[in-house]
């Protein structure tokens, strides 16, 4: 069979008789032969989701070594070896490689976790060949192919149902919708996508029931595979942090040659050094200016997140998506199993006297009278009790022990949470059945919206238990059961149980109706057969109805919380329908009220690009929302200038998330499609961990901040004593020489700047917006800090410093020394006293404007190493002596000693005095 020379799509051929679409797909209730399937598997290929071409491995080593910055590095350090200074050249090199091969390792190690793609199609299949029911693998499964399906079978293609017995199955994976679909052999549209009766789709699961079905489409022209093709088409652009770095390099290594440019024309015109001399000059103060440890620190800043979440049950896949989830202004998130807990809740149970609403703990009535489990007396509530018993008895579903101790259902969530709501009140569902045992089933179906149970009374008699929609059931009952007993049913009772269930609807919850029928030993026949529907669900006693929902996951509400007080706004992009949507948005707290305005698919599908976008400014929510609408969703916020997370768990959502600034997918209830679409997985599916991913983000940004504040201000320190020596045209010798510069990038300063990349996050980090997409790392304010604050006093503490050595040795009566042992001991001074001044330097850029001492002023381990680490290399310097010929170092006094003493906790107070006064003065949060 050729697929082009079909004339109807599955949709189609799923209003015809089933001998039509038979002989449409050239197959029969028997199935195909075993040559002819073997003919279709060659023609079609395996029935498997093709995954989209990986990147080598190669590729994504060397793309860390590509960057604009690691490109600047191996410059700098062929600039070094051509200056005379081999081994700083190979040193630059080296940081590059290490930084290189770290984030090749992070990217590989978190790919490799998540490359699953396939573990979502079951492994085997039985089919019919050749007249046989028999076990094939799934990839061999063809068009044509007639399978059977039982409940907890996952569905291995899109089909028909050629039979079907009380088939519900569980399509949350492809739609978002909550509760089951049931489905049968007769064709009925339904409501939304994917939501005909009669056809089934790859990826989901038989959640109750048994079916034989005939395979349309197998792999990638299944619904399921055109997700993932249209998935693997989506190609990640860089994120705002690579961005950033280009951008940040680009300056850089403007100022970088700009400032040696001009420190060769001044070298030339002012202190008349050869060409030769000033340009080697000049090439020292350019590498001097090269942040070397940005990438690391970046790198380490990134790592240090993604181990911090990692702790928090989040996997990220790549070390940017930390940093771009801390910049988001949008999250649309997917409502079940993310938002929810994807478990039907019974929370209300509705009878003709009385209300009992349903919590964790047990039953409260009227509010003030609660049960708890065993210690429920159900026999002073025989209504309830009748009711639970009925929930239990008519009902295919039981909870077993997992292999690790936990509660797992076997059936549909419906019937489970009628099974839970019965297990509160202490009932044991399974003693129950023994003691009033199943003699005859009477299956859901979609026309009559009812299941019926009979069951054996211990007297002998039989006990019917019927359980539906209420509209179906008050049509069949006759009587009601309230305090005072059994009496017949009037319009007023009909009037207040409809009225009770359009409150629930529009709460959001789903009813069941419960009623029941006993029959007397002496009227039970001897054989039930007879017994057909009619006779059966007629005369029964109405005994109440039970409302449920999915509940919200209890940590949702915090998280949002946070998220509003972040500024990030959360828009509902969900498959379930417009009352349960807009309820669960306003209980948990993501609009103002469930008057928010809703947006269906199909008035999504036909609104313009402006008209989408004009709806943003307002409140809003997405229901029953198509995969490439999500998609478009998402598109649309991106072009409005929006940085976009998505977060989901099915194949419907995993467009959105290959397409969004930042994919979130769940990890216990996802899909692996969507897994593999994703930039971040949360092991827990805890909605919250995307709230502390946005923190470690902010973070992230703001370290990396702090970091290029405090290797800038040091650069000043550097400068300033070089000036003085061009503008004296050379009657001031060099206060530093280019290694000591040199030494201080990567020597000194390089331990406490990385220890910045590990720093906690700020008081306050989550009160304040996200920043600006037009806001860069280098911003006025950290060049303002860093030259003109830090910078200044760096630069005024180590030309002091210079100045003390000389004044000690005569000057100003003795002029200068250019060289000699006094020159020596003047630079070592000058070295020192930025190192020092550094030390107070790392502690102050430890926040922006909170008091250091508000989180800890020896919190940061690594910084306090580093501060000490950098103390042991500046006495090494000092007192080694192959360090001193290479560095042009000596031995400091007493005095000089004295002096660098008193150099750290004045610069640390003078800084904490201007945050004060910066947190008195502002009335917006301050970090």
């Amino acid at each position: 069979m050729d697929m082009s020379k079909l004339t109807k799509t599955p949709q189609e051929l799923a209003k015809e008789p089933e001998e039509v679409a038979l002989k449409e797909m050239d197959t029969s209730r028997d199935g195909l032969t075993s040559t002819e399937a073997a003919a279709r598997l060659q023609e079609y290929g395996p029935n498997e989701i093709q995954k989209g071409k990986k990147k080598s491995r190669l590729w994504m080593f060397l793309k860390n070594f590509t960057s604009l910055m690691a490109i600047l590095l191996w410059v700098g350090g062929i600039i070094a070896i051509v200056a005379g200074m081999p081994e700083l050249g190979i040193a630059i090199w080296c940081v590059n490689v290490i930084n290189g091969v770290f984030s090749y390792w992070q990217e590989f190690a978190a790919q490799k976790a998540t490359d699953s793609l396939m573990k979502m199609l079951p492994t085997y299949v039985h089919v019919r060949r050749d007249g046989k029911l028999v076990q094939i693998e799934t990839t061999e499964l063809v068009p044509g192919d007639v399978f059977a399906l039982q409940a907890g079978d996952a569905i291995s293609a899109d089909a028909m149902l050629i039979e079907a017995s009380s088939m519900q199955v569980d399509q949350s994976a492809l739609t978002g919708e909550s509760v089951p679909e049931s489905k049968n052999v007769k064709y009925d549209p339904g409501e939304g996508q994917f939501a005909e009766s009669n056809l089934i789709y790859a990826g989901t699961t038989v959640g109750a029931g048994t079916g034989l079905a005939v395979a349309m489409a197998t792999g990638m022209n299944t619904e399921f595979g055109k997700i993932a093709s249209l998935t693997q088409g989506q190609t990640k652009t860089d994120g705002p942090l690579q961005k950033e770095l280009n951008r940040l390099t680009q300056q850089l290594s403007i100022i970088a040659i700009g400032i040696g440019m001009a420190f060769f024309i001044l070298a030339v015109v002012f202190v008349h050094y050869p060409m030769a001399k000033a340009f080697i000059f000049a090439l020292g103060m350019i590498v001097a200016f090269i942040p070397e440890g940005l990438l690391p620190t970046v790198t380490l800043s990134l790592a240090q997140g993604v181990q911090r979440m990692a702790k928090k049950h989040a996997l990220v896949k790549d070390l940017s998506s930390v940093e771009t989830l801390g910049e988001t202004t949008v999250i649309c998130s997917d409502k079940t199993g993310t938002l929810t807990q994807n478990q039907m809740t019974v929370n209300h149970i509705w009878l003709p006297h009385k209300e009992y609403g349903v919590t964790g703990q047990g039953f409260v009535a009227n509010g003030d009278i609660k049960y708890r489990g065993h210690k429920v007396k159900l026999d002073q509530h025989p209504e309830l009790k009748l009711l639970l018993e009925i929930s239990a008895l008519d009902n295919d579903t039981r909870v077993q022990q997992a292999d690790d101790g936990t509660p797992k259902l076997l059936g549909t969530p419906t019937e489970a949470a009628m099974i839970i709501m019965a297990e509160k009140a202490g009932l044991d569902a399974d003693e129950l059945g023994k003691e009033m045992v199943r003699v005859k089933e009477l299956t859901f179906d979609s026309d009559r919206k009812r299941m019926t149970t009979i069951n054996k009374l211990p007297d002998g008699g039989l006990r019917i238990c019927v359980k539906g929609s209420l509209g179906d059931m008050l049509t069949q009952c006759t009587t009601i059961l309230d305090k005072d007993g059994v009496r017949p049913i009037v319009d007023n009772d009909i009037d207040r149980a409809s009225r009770a269930e359009r409150d629930y609807a529009e709460s959001g919850l789903r009813t069941l109706a419960v009623a029941y029928r006993d029959v007397p030993a002496s009227e039970v026949p001897e054989s039930l057969d007879s017994w057909d529907i009619k006779t059966v669900e007629q005369n029964l006693t109405l005994v109440g109805q039970a409302a449920m929902a999915d509940p919200a996951r209890p940590e949702i509400f915090a998280a949002v919380k946070e998220c509003h007080e972040a500024n990030i706004r959360i828009i509902m992009v969900t498959g379930d329908s417009p009352v349960v949507a807009s309820n669960v948005a306003a209980q948990i707290g993501i609009v103002s009220s469930n008057k928010a305005r809703v947006i269906t698919g199909s008035e999504l599908a036909a609104m313009s690009d402006e008209d989408l976008k004009s709806a943003f400014k307002d409140e809003l929510i997405f229901a029953r929302v198509a995969p490439e609408q999500k998609y478009k969703i998402v598109s649309t916020l991106q072009s409005m200038g929006e940085i976009v997370a998505s977060t989901g768990d099915g194949v419907n959502d995993a467009p959105a998330l290959k397409k969004a600034d930042i994919g979130v997918a769940m990890g216990v209830t996802g899909t692996d499609v969507a897994k593999d679409a994703a930039d971040m997985i949360l092991t827990d599916d805890n909605f919250a961990s995307i709230v502390a991913a946005i923190e470690e983000g902010r973070t992230v940004y703001n370290n990396i901040q702090k970091f290029l504040m405090y290797i800038l201000n040091s650069n000043v320190a550097e400068a300033i004593p070089s000036v003085l020596f061009l503008f004296s045209r050379g009657l001031i010798p060099l206060p530093l020489t280019v290694m000591q510069i040199l030494t201080i990038d990567l020597g000194t300063d390089m331990l406490p700047a990385l220890g910045l990349g590990a720093e906690l996050a700020e008081p306050g980090i989550m009160q304040v917006p996200p920043r600006s997409r037009n806001e860069h790392i280098l911003t006025k304010n950290v060049l303002w800090r860093a030259f003109a604050w830090y910078g200044m006093i760096g630069a005024a503490v180590s030309t002091l410093g210079y100045f003390f050595v000389n004044m000690m040795h005569g000057w100003p009566s003795v002029a200068l020394a250019g060289s000699g042992n006094i020159y020596v001991e003047a630079t070592t001074m000058t070295l020192a006293a930025v190192v020092f001044t550094q030390m107070a330097n790392v502690m102050n850029c430890r926040t922006r404007n909170a008091s250091v001492f508000s989180i800890g002023i020896w919190k940061n381990s690594k910084i306090n190493v580093g501060i000490f680490a950098e103390f042991l290399l500046l006495l090494a310097l000092m007192y080694v002596p192959v360090l001193q010929d290479v560095f042009e170092t000596g031995a400091l006094g007493w005095q000089e000693w004295i002096f660098l003493a008193c150099i750290p906790i004045p610069v640390f107070l003078i800084e904490e005095l201007r945050k004060k006064i910066v947190r008195d003065h502002s009335r917006k949060p301050q970090i």
